[in-house]
This record gives C-alpha cells, sequence and structure tokens, in this order.
C-alpha cells in the first residue's frame, strides 16, 4: 500500500474515533466538567498523554495496545486545539 493512502486511511480513523468519542462524552477535553481534578484543559490532556505513554513503555506496542497509539494521536490533536483556543 502507498504510504499517502495510508495516511488518509489512518487520519480518517483518528478523526472519526475523536468526533465518536466528542459525541459520546461531550467536550469534556476542551471544556473539563472539573468534577475532581482542577486542571485546566491543556494540563488534563497532557495526563492522559502521559497515561498513554507509559502504557506504551510498559506494555509495548502490540495488537493489544495498537489503541493505544490511536488515543495517543488523537490526543496530541486535543492538545493542539487546546492550544489553538487559548490563543483566540
Amino acid at each position: 500500500m502507498k504510504t499517502e493512502y495510508l495516511i488518509k486511511k489512518i487520519g480518517e480513523q483518528v478523526i472519526d474515533l475523536l468526533l465518536q468519542k466528542n459525541a459520546a462524552y461531550g467536550d469534556t477535553a476542551n471544556n473539563p466538567t472539573n468534577v475532581f481534578s482542577k486542571l485546566d484543559s491543556k494540563e488534563a490532556i497532557k495526563v492522559r498523554i502521559d497515561d498513554k505513554l507509559a502504557r506504551i513503555k510498559n506494555k509495548g506496542l502490540n495488537d493489544k495496545t495498537e489503541d493505544t497509539l490511536t488515543d495517543l494521536i488523537g490526543y496530541l490533536i486535543l492538545l493542539k486545539i487546546a492550544y489553538i483556543k487559548n490563543e483566540n
């Protein structure tokens, strides 16, 4: 398969996942509910990224953790969005 095709396919999968989670949970990544945690959106997303990186470090990348890699890509996109929203 061509790299260009895979970039598009994986990008679409990550976008679909983000949209599904946003619909299911609301925009909690960029508008945290702050029930227990009082972190702002950027810091809360960074914690989630650290959790995903720890899982990869401890479990490696394999069939059982492949979803972690997709989640990590998604959280990096959400972090970029949080920075853009804070600029405006």
